[in-house]
């Protein structure tokens, strides 16, 4: 079901559901998940896809995390306590929804698979925690340029290959880097002009080392 399964066999898994009181939610495309302000829990996207969107006071929309299919998320391994975050499903999105008090229940401590359970959401919470780093990373170069290039070679490094396929569109890219989505285009072009890139829809090719 979700990395937060793993080394959980299937009948543990229904036990663990059980003593959690999960609960399977389904979203239409462009309706809010939730209320991630008031909510103190997790979901597991089972099916679809989602995304946390901030957006400040001027309605500068940024893209915090995409949520893809197997995604966790969550108040207690997410931002998400500010009121001008929301999660908005992309299309159709089923969600696996967890209450967060219930997980820090001591009394189940005395299964082996609760506390797999647990090991797996604290190695999901470090993973969190270093996609957050290279958030930053991107997010504190200076030009348009170098933030699309610091996003390509990571997301390059982590598949290990020179082709890359976009997680989502353009417009939500330049949300991703806080950019400008004009600005962002006219670098896209200089970049495949000047032989950085090769670029076929969401299907960048990196042609620098």
């Amino acid at each position: 079901m979700s990395k937060l399964f793993n080394k959980i066999n299937e009948k543990d898994q229904k036990k663990l559901l059980r003593i959690l009181e999960t609960s399977i939610l389904s979203y239409p495309k462009n309706t809010a998940i939730l209320s991630v302000s008031t909510e103190n829990i997790i979901g597991i996207v089972l099916e679809g896809n989602a995304q946390i969107i901030r957006t400040d006071y001027n309605g500068n929309r940024t893209i915090i995390e995409e949520l893809e299919e197997e995604a966790v998320f969550g108040t207690a391994i997410s931002s998400l306590t500010s009121d001008e975050c929301e999660i908005i499903a992309k299309e159709n999105t089923k969600v696996l929804i967890i209450d967060y008090d219930l997980i820090i229940n001591s009394e189940n401590t005395n299964y082996s698979y609760y506390n797999q359970f647990i090991k797996n959401l604290l190695a999901i919470t470090t993973e969190t925690i270093e996609e957050k780093n290279e958030r930053i990373e991107i997010l504190t170069k200076k030009t348009i340029r170098d933030k699309l290039l610091e996003y390509f070679n990571i997301y390059s490094k982590k598949r290990g290959t020179k082709i890359i396929y976009l997680p989502f569109s353009f417009t939500d890219l330049a949300d991703y880097l806080a950019v400008d989505r004009s600005a962002m285009s006219r670098e896209l072009k200089y970049l495949k002009e000047e032989g950085f890139i090769d670029t076929k829809g969401r299907r960048i090719t990196l042609l620098y080392r």
